[in-house]
């Protein structure tokens, strides 16, 4: 297996370091480029594989990680991705638990040091691929191509396609992924150990472990089984070829079964080329976007964190200039392989076919043929096959244009690695690689209202919506911002039509009841909200807002009731309890409604509105002393509460204590000049003031 150094090497124009120099610098590369993402936000998906992922509280038994996705879903549940990573989702609790929460900085920096890693290591791969795998008198393995394999993991480092694995947190599956792939690959390579004393020796052990090892990648990405093809390649003998393919075999078997109910279902806005039922028109967008990906990976200044709903729209026909770039790949590709397969030269074959296996195989789970993805194009799926890549742009360039390379790569990783810090940053710099894209807008919109700015929200929820106008959840929040706009009119015929596009939409059928309860529409108000909960059983905020529409046609028992669900299925439901407080205050069942408020406080002990609604129950039962402490400590909560202070001066003035009562209603009265009766209120404590000082003379 061992080569004589390779006679291109000493071309690269990089100096010949040491194992430690070498690999010191490509952690300082890799640290280079992505530490400016240190502090970043959670962005994109790790809203939902993180921040909204309950298998990585404490609370959760660790259990539910080995049942669940990697989102957090039930592997049973036809909604499941079926995407299993136990051992991804397994280092995200650890983050939680060391940092003590949600706390991003902590899960971006163990994702920049896994790159730095990773990226150390490939100096090792690319070594034993380029100049194949040899000892010296100690045992130690010995780098035939030193500048090469230094050169390809320096581009490996610096590569800004690996941005979105690296910035973004939830890549810390494809990093996981290709850290136990190299350990595979390292290990698996150990099993034949050329001592000085012996000839070759082949260890079942060693290949045990290496079989372990890409069980581990498998279970922190489905795409760490394609080690196993890397290496059986690279397998000569039947009993080392039978032994890769038995295991490989049985971790297949065992990932179906654990997919339990059959492959995941994706939409056609998610693939749109896997639902074109013409096969050849199929195959020509499948090598289209195997085109695009290689664009990526050869021009890395178009990337784009979503390239779904129609960023790249289908090739329809033959005469579609963009048939040149897929005719352009298969001549790259075809002459790559004839060089690897007929090339006089031994050692440029070597390093052609290994970088091309490296290139393909770990692409493979993502290029349509065995199954459908739910992407046309995902950045993180090239991580490793980036690799390959790497190895042959090495070999090709040399000192040719290395430079110019080299300066402009590493100013591209650090710019694009900036831009995934904040999800505006992130959703902005989309805009103009698939200004098609729907979801960019959707997203750009979503970010927008989020901060505030809802007024520039609805312009990138219109084009959204004009760009996909079946694309319910920018209708869904395109109608939110109008329903709070007053534009009530126009956000009904959006959320109308979003639950006909979609009729379990339960959102979408609430925020319907909201607005045609606005519209006083209250039987369709009703039958909406009855939908939503017909889809979403255990919807808390439904019952709410069920329960202020039956308040407003003054069905009181129905909105207690109401009410009282929403606080069964959660009980910090603080908007849904105060409300019982106060419809039972303003009928008059101040007894019902005392309990009610003090059951609610132990719950959310600190609820400055329901310490405000109990107070004003208590003082109607004329216990002040507990209803001044209650008001007291909402103040303290909140202390520029002008509500609080006048009906806080009133019960004063009720209690007698009239000096007091005088304080808190100018209080009031600085804070809210036109609160709704503390002016007459405040007018009549002075008129009795006054005659009180007049008694006294």
């Amino acid at each position: 297996m061992a080569q004589t150094e390779l006679y291109w090497d000493h071309h690269i124009p990089l100096p010949k370091l040491g194992a430690v120099q070498a690999k010191v610098t490509v952690a300082v590369v890799a640290l280079l480029c992505f530490i400016n993402s240190y502090d970043g936000e959670f962005v994109f998906d790790d809203s939902e594989a993180i921040v909204n992922n309950k298998d990585l509280k404490p609370v959760t038994p660790l259990s539910n990680i080995w049942r669940n996705d990697f989102w957090g879903s039930n592997l049973s549940s036809n909604s499941s991705h079926k995407s299993y990573r136990p051992l991804t989702v397994l280092t995200f609790r650890l983050n939680y638990l060391i940092a003590g929460g949600l706390h991003p900085v902590g899960f971006h920096v163990l994702n920049i040091i896994l790159h730095a890693v990773i990226s150390v290591l490939m100096i090792d791969v690319f070594a034993i691929l380029i100049g194949g795998l040899d000892y010296d008198e100690k045992s130690w393995t010995v780098n035939h191509a030193p500048k090469t394999s230094l050169l390809a993991a320096i581009f490996f480092a610096a590569h800004p396609v690996h941005t979105e694995s690296v910035a973004g947190v939830v890549g810390r599956a494809d990093l996981l992924c290709a850290l136990f792939f190299q350990l595979s690959f390292l290990t698996y390579c150990k099993a034949f150990n050329k001592g000085k004393e012996s000839n070759a020796r082949f260890s079942v052990q060693w290949v045990v472990v290496s079989l372990a090892l890409c069980g581990a990648a498998m279970l922190c990405k489905e795409q760490g089984i394609t080690v196993l093809l890397s290496e059986i390649l690279r397998t000569g003998l039947l009993k080392r070829l039978g032994l890769m393919s038995l295991g490989g075999l049985s971790m297949l078997y065992a990932r179906w079964r654990i997919m339990g109910t059959g492959p995941p279902a994706f939409t056609e806005v998610d693939n749109p080329a896997s639902f074109e039922e013409n096969i050849f028109i199929r195959i020509v967008n499948y090598n289209y976007y195997y085109s695009l990906n290689a664009w990526l990976l050869l021009c890395p200044w178009w990337l784009c964190f979503d390239w779904s709903m129609g960023c790249v729209p289908l090739i329809k026909s033959a005469t579609d200039w963009r048939v040149v770039w897929l005719l352009l790949l298969w001549c790259v590709l075809i002459g790559l392989v004839s060089q690897a397969l007929c090339s006089p030269d031994s050692q440029r074959r070597r390093t052609l076919t290994f970088g091309l296996v490296l290139l393909v195989v770990p692409f493979l789970p993502a290029c349509n043929i065995f199954f459908r993805v739910g992407f046309v194009v995902a950045e993180r799926v090239l991580y490793l096959s980036s690799a390959g890549y790497c190895l042959l742009l090495a070999y090709s360039l040399g000192q040719c244009c290395y430079r110019w390379i080299k300066y402009k790569v590493l100013f591209r990783c650090a710019l694009r690695s900036h831009q995934w810090r904040s999800e505006q940053s992130l959703f902005s710099s989309a805009l103009s690689v698939c200004p098609l894209n729907a979801k960019v807008h959707y997203n750009v919109g979503k970010n927008l209202a989020d901060r505030g700015n809802t007024t520039a929200a609805v312009k990138y929820y219109r084009e959204a919506v004009r760009l996909h106008p079946n694309y319910v959840h920018a209708m869904n929040n395109l109608g939110n911002i109008l329903k709070e706009q007053n534009e009530l009119s126009e956000a009904e015929q959006l959320l109308s039509k979003a639950v006909a596009v979609q009729p379990d939409f339960a959102a979408a059928w609430m925020n319907l009841g909201i607005v045609q309860n606005s519209l006083r529409k209250f039987e369709a108000a009703e039958e909406s909200y009855w939908n939503a909960l017909r889809y979403r059983r255990k919807y808390p905020d439904c019952y709410y807002n069920l329960g202020r529409l039956y308040a407003d046609q003054n069905r009181h028992v129905d909105a207690l009731n109401a009410w009282r669900n929403a606080t069964m299925l959660k009980p910090d439901h603080s908007l849904a309890w105060n409300n019982m407080v106060i419809l039972l205050d303003n009928t008059g069942n101040l007894g019902q409604a005392e309990l009610i408020g003090r059951e609610a406080l132990k719950l959310l002990p600190n609820d400055h509105t329901i310490m405000f609604s109990l107070a004003n129950v208590l003082g109607k039962l004329q216990k002040y002393k507990e209803s001044e402490s209650f008001f007291l400590h909402a103040l303290r909560i909140k202390p520029n509460a002008a509500s609080c202070h006048g009906n806080l001066a009133v019960l004063y003035h009720r209690w007698g204590k009239l000096e007091l009562a005088k304080k808190h209603y100018e209080l009031s009265l600085k804070l809210d000049p036109e609160a709704p009766g503390t002016r007459d209120n405040y007018n009549m404590l002075l008129t009795k003031l006054e005659l009180f000082c007049k008694k006294n003379v």
